[in-house]
């Protein structure tokens, strides 16, 4: 198929890539120049592993191009992915619509002939009846809109794309069917992909709920921390226990500092502001309860680190490892690993923040941090050391421990992710803590 995919971004770029990697021939629209130029040379302005592959396999070859014009992608597809922004408004609550909107209200004129408009956006409840309209007015006859939400982890957004575990398109005719399953037949026919074709209002709840659901566990773990660093309890044996149970499951139960990125904060909070609007009060205060654990984990984290340092942090030295919200992306969106550096820094610590892939983002946002090229340069003199975000050469790496030993000026380790073996550091002389867990201490 003849597919454009409008925004290339972090949803929009691995979506285009992974559709080009099906076999398709792919335009995607980007208004930005500089970043348009960046993917045009076959590379990404962004860290999302596999997705630099993918562009250079399929740039050079033409069977993926970008352009800068919406006319020229109108005019070349036959489907057309809507994946532009949406960020939460100017009061911080319900999402700021004006991108979706405005993309569907640029394209729409220029639709000469029948085709199929999908969005990929998450997106208000009550959005798509909207565009509906708006494509209905401005468009020819025969273009039909489906909305087909995106269910990507990032740092995992290209394996996601090319092997999801469901696709779900809310649609209203045989016709916009018949183009979302070929589009996603490469998939489809492996048979390992769930197929859920339902109406565009369902499609728009299921991705806010599987978003806020998703939330709701992490912030529940947490708060489970927080009982367990009460109790003297381990929140990483509860959580496997929990875990077992089928109906529950592991994934997403790994205590930390909690959420970030782009997705998560402001789905909770605009499907939250949303559910209080229509009258579901509940939902509302279930939601807004889940964002106030999520928030506190930062302040949990500063009397780890207050603890490791033996008192106020006025001067403490501090090795930040992590400025991403997560593992496998360079995205510092709400990332609460920085949020924590702000904190420390804000009680007088210094702390040097080094990143595998975001460091230059996180310079670039966030000038008022002290940054390491290198992990050795974080590491130097550090009084202690914080793994704030769960790369695994920080967590993975068994000769660390040792050698970090020989470069901090005191062997005391807070890991907020919950990642690290504590037998590997103590062993190396290091005293260890984690969210809700026993500190460890040095052992032979």
């Amino acid at each position: 198929m003849r597919i454009s995919v409008i925004g290339c971004g972090h949803l929009g770029a691995p979506h285009a890539a992974a559709m080009a990697d099906l076999g398709h021939d792919v335009i995607g629209v980007e208004l930005d120049p500089d970043m348009c130029r960046t993917l045009r040379s076959g590379h990404s302005p962004f860290y999302e592993k596999g997705l630099d592959a993918l562009l250079a396999t399929h740039v050079p070859s033409g069977r993926l191009r970008f352009t800068t014009d919406l006319a020229e992608a109108a005019a070349f597809a036959d489907l057309h992915f809507i994946a532009v922004g949406t960020p939460l408004d100017a009061d911080g609550q319900g999402y700021d619509m004006g991108q979706v909107i405005g993309a569907v209200r640029s394209l729409a004129p220029l639709l000469t002939r029948p085709c199929t408009v999908v969005g990929k956006s998450t997106v208000t409840v009550g959005t798509v009846a909207r565009l509906e309209r708006i494509l209905a007015e401005q468009a020819v006859a025969g273009v039909d809109l489906v909305w087909n939400p995106e269910f990507l982890r990032e740092g995992h957004a290209v394996e996601d794309t090319l092997y999801p575990d469901r696709i779900v398109a809310g649609l209203s005719s045989a016709e916009a069917q018949k183009a979302i399953e070929a589009v996603y037949a490469p998939i489809l026919a492996r048979g390992d992909a769930e197929l859920i074709v339902t109406d565009p209002a369902t499609a728009e709840v299921l991705k806010s709920a599987a978003n806020s659901f998703l939330a709701t566990k992490i912030s529940f773990i947490n708060a489970m921390a927080e009982v367990c660093a009460l109790s003297g309890a381990d929140v990483k044996a509860v959580a496997h226990g929990i875990g077992i149970d089928h109906r529950i499951g592991h994934a997403g139960m790994r205590p930390g500092i909690g959420y970030g990125g782009g997705c998560l904060p402001k789905d909770v909070r605009a499907f939250a502001h949303r559910m209080g609007e229509i009258g579901a009060t509940g939902a509302a205060t279930l939601l807004q309860a889940v964002e106030g654990v999520n928030h506190g984990r930062v302040d949990a984290a500063v009397t780890l680190v207050e603890e490791a340092f033996g008192g106020p942090l006025a001067g403490a030295r501090i090795a930040f490892l992590g400025a991403a919200f997560k593992a496998g992306t360079s995205d510092i969106r709400n990332s609460p690993a920085l949020a924590l550096a702000g904190r420390l820094r804000a009680e007088g610590a210094r702390p040097v923040v080094f990143d595998p892939e975001a460091v230059h983002s996180a310079r670039r946002a966030h000038p008022e941090h002290a940054y390491a090229d290198t992990l050795e340069e974080a590491l130097a003199g550090a009084d202690v050391t914080v793994i704030a975000t769960e790369w695994p050469q920080f967590s993975e790496d068994a000769g660390l421990p040792a050698t970090a030993a020989r470069t901090v000026a005191a062997r005391q380790l807070v890991d907020i992710r919950t990642v690290v073996d504590p037998l590997d550091w103590t062993v190396a002389g290091w005293t260890v803590r984690q969210l809700g867990r026993p500190v460890r201490r040095p052992q032979a």
